[in-house]
């Protein structure tokens, strides 16, 4: 079976885990793709959706002041009703990949702002990351996403280590936010959580736990399978960065996404949003040191150069933007993302049925890549005119 041959390819990760805590016990929060699994990291829950979303789902999250919508609401609403505050990072740039000529400025939009009380306005680039955190950094909770490269078509030339990509790009990533943190005034106080949404499909030797069921008063409206939400997913990798952990840590505790929120309440006084993370184990008692470490070190090793791989066939590329849009998955939770900023910009009726009327006619990869680039456009003016104003 293939892998990864970790201390040669996974240079930056395998150094972590080696100078923090590895957990191998750390599961996906259901046996299922990439949405529902993402919407536990926010929210201890997915809503009960137990797969990936289909368009007519979204259209109902998507629209002006609403989006994805969680019972309890997520932890960016629990941080916030605490009088705390947080913020949103991602590579908007795609200043790590090998080969960024194959992604697209299309990657640059975070999954995250599909979420009810967040807004593609919020997400800062991870660029200005390290400079943001040498200045008085009053942010408890920092959320922090890849570059997904092409979205419209390949998946390459990102940062997000998807299975159509390479991992060189994600190597970087997780190397420049380490040493951000690691060179900066609060790396005394720091949390760092890298892990991933979902197994990808591999097969793993160790079977996924009994779980408790999120029991957040959710309706049954995205249920598709029946999933009652009793049992976990599949092992993903997991890797806890702190001064207040000890070297060569391998923690086999029992973790789901719902550790995320779980870890923010406990250290912060704040009350669990489900009754799954109010059951779930959080990462605290990894520190196990008496004071903060000096030894960790400032630089990371430098990712591996992946082998050369097949340049992507221009006439292959081509006509696959004449391909119809999924029913589900991806490429239509981003379009849905772009159909919420859009509406989320637009201040009259007028102009929220223009913004409907675009997203309706997106019927093929190509018509998907003129109107991310139109709403993008629009988010970055936005954007520009907000930093103006301030």
């Amino acid at each position: 079976m293939l892998g990864f041959d970790s201390k040669a390819q996974l240079c930056v990760l395998y150094q972590l885990a080696t100078e923090f805590a590895i957990c191998d016990h750390w599961f996906s929060s259901l046996p299922g793709p990439t949405w529902p699994n993402r919407f536990f990291v926010h929210g201890a829950s997915s809503a009960g959706l137990d797969h990936s979303p289909t368009q007519t789902q979204m259209v109902g999250w998507e629209t002006p002041g609403f989006g994805f919508a969680y019972a309890r609401g997520s932890v960016f609403d629990a941080v916030s009703r605490a009088g705390l505050s947080w913020r949103i990072y991602n590579d908007d740039t795609d200043a790590y990949s090998d080969d960024p000529q194959d992604g697209s400025v299309f990657g640059a939009i975070p999954q995250v702002s599909a979420l009810k009380g967040v807004t593609l306005l919020d997400t800062n680039s991870l660029t200005h990351f390290a400079a943001d955190l040498q200045r008085p950094y009053t942010c408890q909770y920092t959320f922090i996403e890849p570059n997904y490269g092409d979205i419209t078509s390949s998946y390459r030339g990102g940062s997000s280590q998807h299975p159509m990509d390479d991992v060189y790009g994600g190597e970087g990533l997780i190397k420049a936010v380490y040493e951000a943190i690691r060179n900066s005034p609060v790396w005394d106080t720091s949390l760092l959580i890298i892990t991933y949404d979902e197994h990808g499909g591999f097969y793993d030797s160790v079977a996924p736990p009994a779980a408790t069921p999120p029991d957040d008063g959710s309706p049954g409206t995205y249920n598709q399978w029946g999933f009652t939400f009793g049992q976990l997913g599949v092992r993903v990798p997991a890797v806890v960065v702190s001064p207040w952990i000890a070297a060569h840590t391998v923690d086999h505790t029992v973790y789901d996404h719902s550790s995320v929120p779980a870890t923010i309440e406990r250290l912060f006084g704040l009350s669990a949003l489900t009754a799954r993370d109010a059951a779930a184990n959080d990462v605290t008692a990894l520190f196990t040191e008496t004071r903060p470490r000096t030894d960790a070190p400032a630089v990371l090793n430098n990712p591996a150069r992946p082998a050369p791989r097949a340049a992507i066939d221009p006439q292959t590329a081509q006509a696959r933007l004449s391909e119809p849009i999924p029913e589900s998955g991806s490429l239509p939770g981003f379009l849905h993302i772009m159909l919420k900023t859009d509406l989320e910009l637009s201040t009259t009726a007028q102009e929220r049925d223009e913004a409907l009327a675009r997203h309706a006619a997106v019927t093929t990869r190509g018509d998907a890549r003129s109107y991310i680039n139109y709403v993008m456009a629009k988010a970055h003016t936005a954007k520009t005119a907000s930093w103006s104003a301030w």
